[in-house]
């Protein structure tokens, strides 16, 4: 039976890194609520959401088509200690999370899941990422591009907002969206 790859995303970042390993994939996108549980750690937290994307993916594509289909599912979150910074919903959360970013170490984790009906393996990938000193005009100019509207922690790294990143331990394409040494490890698990 011919083995499927599907892609558990509606980023369009996923999408390029995915496409930059040479795979040829679909798109479904799992609707999932993104909510943290209680005293779930951060590292609990977008492995369950990596996990539970892929899984509903998974049932999705098994119920609609006749091939063997391999979902990957991912979630990438930036945290300070316990704290999970998601994806901002106005300029005042923007500002809060990018202030407590600013001057400062954080952690970017992405979790990536893959899964067929057999087996299942999820990896977390954990990128330490310093900023400079960020003035309240440059969150502000900042915002106004829209860039950080969509994206945990309120920073692109490929993008504009990659000029406050001052040092990065660890995988840049995590920051990004999806590691790809750790996706391609896993996928060849699958393929």
């Amino acid at each position: 039976m011919h083995k499927s790859l599907i892609l558990a995303s509606a980023s369009p970042r996923r999408r390029e890194l995915l496409s930059q390993l040479g795979y040829e994939f679909t798109i479904l996108i799992s609707d999932i609520e993104e909510v943290r549980g209680e005293g779930e750690t951060p590292s609990q937290y977008v492995q369950r959401l990596a996990e539970s994307k892929a899984k509903t993916v998974l049932q999705q594509a098994r119920s609609e088509s006749s091939t063997k289909p391999i979902v990957i599912g991912a979630d990438t979150i930036v945290t300070q200690g316990e704290q999970v910074f998601e994806k901002p919903n106005s300029l005042q959360e923007s500002m809060d999370m990018l202030g407590q970013l600013s001057n400062a170490k954080h952690q970017v984790m992405t979790a990536v899941c893959v899964c067929s009906a057999e087996k299942s393996e999820t990896i977390i990938c954990i990128t330490d990422v310093w900023f400079k000193p960020l003035s309240r005009q440059e969150i502000e100019d900042y915002w106004l591009t829209g860039e950080p509207c969509d994206k945990a922690g309120s920073y692109g790294i490929q993008g504009i907002g990659g000029k406050f990143v001052t040092r990065i331990e660890g995988s840049y394409h995590s920051v990004v969206g999806l590691p790809l040494f750790e996706t391609e490890q896993l996928l060849h698990q699958f393929l």
